[in-house]
């Protein structure tokens, strides 16, 4: 069995002293070596194409697996990479609370806010329910789920710590999802004048169906300025439920993690429960929605957690093992593709009845 995320063995870091932290260094400054290529790589993207069709974050993941395939790392980086893989990025997932606002909700308008979070709701069902039909374990199919319904690579980040995800099913699930999101950056303008879509339907589309949001920015730029508008506010009404939703699984689905003997204070029981890094988020996103926090400080928050989540990939890909990629990599890509097709064809229904031509 694969290590997982959480495993206490491996992830909890040294604490007290400078001297106990210092194991940690290796492992981190080697993550940090692969996320400065992966973010170095996503330039080289942004500059020749103009968007960058793969992200860093699946950049690290590809950069760690490579180098795990080539090389296994010693215990002299075991501890650190560990400690990157779960502890940086909870650090991220908190921080994100910062880029939402709760005015934003409203602001879109009750219907499509509605509408939106009944999709997603109605994809999170059949995309689980399809990863298991073909056989993927509990946890890969959670992973798969929010991947495709959700925000693609952001969410099956965040939700990973929250049921015990090994690093395989992490990989696993953003590499073959990235693959995917890719083809429908490139494949989803086609169906503009395929199925006659003004901007507006076609942003919605947009917003729908693709995973994350310069990728958004880059298959409706094409289409026009409304397209990119509403493609945008369509695809941050899908963020926003990544709060609720982790949430509602750490509460709802605290049999998949590998938590402590029940006990203690009611503290300790809350974040047994509740991750703090998911309390985090909401107090994060309150500051940010009461003008809390300085609007000079958003810019670097954002940055911070985009570093940390590399990292952290970096991180996964550094502990994964690729022969139990080949073994579900059939079995993810089917799963991702059928629930794909099915997004594309619920979301072109909200098209119809939200903007009709």
């Amino acid at each position: 069995m694969p290590d997982r995320i959480d495993s206490p063995d491996e992830v909890r870091p040294p604490a007290g002293t400078i001297r106990k932290a210092v194991p940690l260094l290796w492992g981190i400054m080697l993550c940090g070596c692969v996320t400065l290529a992966a973010v170095a790589i996503q330039a080289v993207e942004e500059r020749l194409l103009g968007h960058p069709y793969i992200e860093a974050i699946v950049i690290a993941i590809l950069l760690g697996t490579a180098i795990r395939t080539l090389w296994e790392p010693g215990p002299r980086w075991r501890a650190g990479i560990a400690f990157s893989a779960k502890q940086l990025l909870e650090i991220a997932v908190a921080l994100l609370g910062a880029s939402l606002t709760f005015a934003a909700i409203s602001a879109s308008g009750f219907a499509l806010v509605g509408s939106v979070a009944a999709l997603v709701v109605l994809s999170l069902a059949v995309t689980f329910g399809i990863s298991r039909s073909l056989g993927l374990p509990v946890r890969l199919s959670i992973l798969v789920a929010c991947g495709n319904s959700i925000c693609g690579n952001s969410a099956i980040a965040a939700v990973a710590p929250v049921i015990g995800a090994s690093r395989d099913d992490v990989a696993s699930s953003i590499s073959f999802t990235a693959v995917l999101g890719v083809i429908v950056v490139l494949g989803l303008p086609l169906l503009i004048p395929l199925l006659q879509l003004t901007e507006t339907q076609y942003g919605i589309l947009a917003g729908m169906t693709v995973y994350a949001v310069p990728q958004v920015l880059a298959a409706t730029v094409p289409a026009g300025v409304v397209s990119t508008q509403i493609g945008t506010l369509v695809k941050l009404i899908r963020v926003m439920m990544l709060g609720p939703l982790v949430a509602c699984i750490a509460v709802f689905g605290r049999s998949l993690r590998a938590d402590p003997a029940p006990g203690g204070s009611w503290r300790t029981k809350f974040f047994q429960t509740v991750p703090w890094f998911i309390v985090a988020f909401f107090v994060m996103a309150t500051l940010r929605s009461l003008s809390l926090l300085p609007d000079a400080a958003i810019f670097p928050i954002r940055k911070t957690a985009n570093v940390l989540t590399i990292m952290s990939m970096a991180a996964l890909g550094l502990g994964v093992d690729l022969r139990v990629i080949g073994r579900v990599g059939g079995r993810v890509t089917a799963a991702v593709t059928l629930s794909l097709l099915f997004l594309i064809v619920i979301s072109l229904g909200l098209v119809r009845v939200v903007a009709p031509a």
